[in-house]
């Protein structure tokens, strides 16, 4: 094996976004994260804090999402969000571009609305993970894509939103690794429900997924290492 429990665990973003989700379902996945060691939370905006609370003293991270999940916000929106999310403890915000001047190639109005975003983030010490919505886009929006996140200093290039038409796959995780600079890290997200598709994903350069299953991946790990 060429992975540790520690490994797999911390390539996980467990996801809590589903808008059913009652707030006793809420406090249990961010107790379930803890109990398993993950990499963050993600979860709806409105639990934020509550979910800060439970993690604080851990080294799993309080994460929520940005423009969610269609991007379509204005840029002021979009900011007012992300420092709302900071105030209530968030350490790594989500944001979704906003796919209509994505295709329209309006790169310059993409550049400004993710940049505000990580300015404002980073300003403050966090992190963001841009999410493009591949099933969306073609290959050459999201080579552009990667492109302006390097330069903009973005920490992660994520797949998806897991609420589109689908999830990440294989050939977008190559493209998006390929075209995107060593700093910027790369985020799978929709379709990861095991841990075969989590190594297989592993083994391209992903270092973070989102899922929801994480106590059958994770259970898994366990019985397969002893």
């Amino acid at each position: 094996m060429d992975y540790t429990y520690h490994d797999i665990a911390k390539t996980i973003d467990h996801s809590l976004l589903n808008p059913t989700l009652t707030a006793s379902q809420l406090e249990q996945g961010c107790r379930l994260a803890l109990d398993y060691d993950c990499a963050s939370v993600c979860i709806m905006p409105c639990a934020l804090s509550r979910c800060a609370e439970i993690l604080k003293g851990s080294t799993v991270k309080a994460s929520t999402t940005i423009g969610f999940p269609h991007g379509g916000h204005t840029t002021a929106v979009k900011v007012a969000e992300a420092e709302r999310a900071l105030d209530d403890g968030g350490q790594e915000l989500d944001m979704v571009v906003n796919i209509s001047k994505v295709l329209s190639e309006d790169w310059d109005y993409v550049r400004q609305d993710i940049g505000a975003v990580i300015d404002v983030t980073h300003g403050r010490g966090q992190k963001v993970k841009v999410i493009f919505e591949n099933c969306y886009l073609q290959d050459h929006h999201k080579i552009r894509l990667c492109e302006i996140c390097g330069e903009l200093g973005a920490d992660w290039v994520k797949t998806s939103t897991g609420y589109g038409t689908g999830g990440a796959t294989i050939e977008d995780l190559e493209l998006m690794r390929r075209h995107s600079p060593a700093h910027v890290q790369v985020k799978a997200a929709g379709g990861v429900r095991t841990l075969d598709k989590l190594l297989e994903v592993r083994a391209l350069g992903v270092t973070r997924v989102g899922a929801s299953r994480t106590a059958e991946i994770l259970d898994e790990c366990e019985r397969r290492l002893g």
